[in-house]
Parts: structure tokens; C-alpha cells; sequence
């Protein structure tokens, strides 16, 4: 049996820019050697279902992407007012502080410390955990049905279950380094169901 996985890896703008909400959220009520990118200082009001919301949120955007990846600009770009719909207290002060957030985002995201910096950072294990499944899947006579898609987020998904559907993977560039045996594994699960 010849190699047939085709898989593609990239950055999605909707699901890192969740990320990115998710830490100010969790930096609000954490101890200082515990916080995440970004850090603010200033108290942002969330909604009081702040959790159960990011978890449908996350849902639906995910399921999006995973469904079309040209969704995910569409999102970010042009719905972006979901974020502050289903996320933040709605009030003049807080869609203030949301296009803030969204900027302060933006910048970065389009740095060189941020999306660029992001996929690179990835870029030789990606290549070793392209291989590693491919042999892994030859060795077990399994053959993919369609390609493979890994979305690289840059953080871990804590309020959300990162896994959406078959062939549609959610990564944090962590896990490529703390936990890469498992990758394996876990991208052979998304194949299989």
C-alpha cells in the first residue's frame, strides 16, 4: 500500500482570536505565576454564562471552519460581532473594551511574533508528524478517505472540547513539542471516526 494522506496545516484567525478571549477571561481570576497571553490589566465584563457560551461558540465556529476553511476570515473579518454578542456584558463600556481586544489582536496577530511566528514554529515537527502518520497508516493498510486539516491554535482550548469532526483537527503548537507521541494517535482517531 503507497502513502495517500494528504494533509494540511494553517492558522485559523477565528479559533486563536477565541483563544486569545478565552485568556482574559481566565487571567481575570488567576494567580500571577498562572497567566496566559495576553495579560491585561483591565477588568473586562463577561458574561455571567461566560463558559457555557465559549463552548457553543467555540462549537460553531470550529464546525464552520471544519466544514469550509474560507469561513474563517468570513468570521473574523466580516462576523466579527459574534465574539462580543455571545462573550461580553452588552454595553457601551464593554464593546469599547472588546474592539480593543479585537485591535490589540489584530496587531499582533499579523506581526512576525504572531501567525508567522505561530506556523513556523511548527514547521519541522509538521513535517516528522506527517510522516509518522503516514507510516502508521500505511503500516495498518489504512487509507484516507479525503485530506486531512490541522488548524494550529497557540494555546491550549481550556473552556472548550477542541475536537469538531473527522479529518478536522484543532493543535495547539504545544502538543507538537509537551505531548507529540500522543499526536499520532490522536490524528489516526480523527481519521478512523
Amino acid at each position: 500500500m503507497e502513502n495517500s494522506l494528504i494533509m494540511k496545516t494553517d492558522t485559523s484567525f477565528a479559533l486563536n482570536f477565541l483563544i486569545y478571549i478565552q485568556n482574559i477571561f481566565l487571567n481575570q481570576n488567576r494567580n500571577e505565576e498562572d497567566l496566559r497571553f495576553p495579560y491585561l490589566s483591565t477588568r473586562i465584563a463577561f458574561k455571567e454564562d461566560f463558559e457555557l457560551k465559549y463552548d457553543e461558540l467555540w462549537n460553531e465556529i470550529s464546525q464552520r471552519i471544519s466544514e469550509d476553511n474560507k469561513n474563517d476570515l468570513k468570521i473574523f473579518y466580516e462576523e466579527n460581532n459574534l465574539f462580543f454578542q455571545w462573550l461580553f456584558v452588552n454595553d457601551e463600556d464593554s464593546l469599547m473594551n472588546f474592539n480593543e481586544i479585537y485591535e490589540t489582536f489584530k496587531v499582533w496577530w499579523n506581526s512576525f511574533a504572531g501567525r508567522f511566528a505561530i506556523e513556523r514554529s511548527v514547521d519541522e515537527m509538521g513535517q516528522k508528524l506527517y510522516w509518522d502518520l503516514a507510516n502508521s497508516l500505511v503500516q495498518r493498510g489504512i487509507e484516507p478517505k479525503k485530506e486531512v486539516n490541522i488548524s494550529l491554535i497557540y494555546d491550549e482550548c481550556l473552556l472548550a472540547n477542541a475536537q469538531v469532526s473527522s479529518y478536522f483537527a484543532v493543535l495547539p503548537i504545544g502538543n507538537f513539542f509537551v505531548k507529540y507521541k500522543e499526536l499520532v494517535q490522536k490524528l489516526k482517531m480523527y481519521i478512523l471516526n
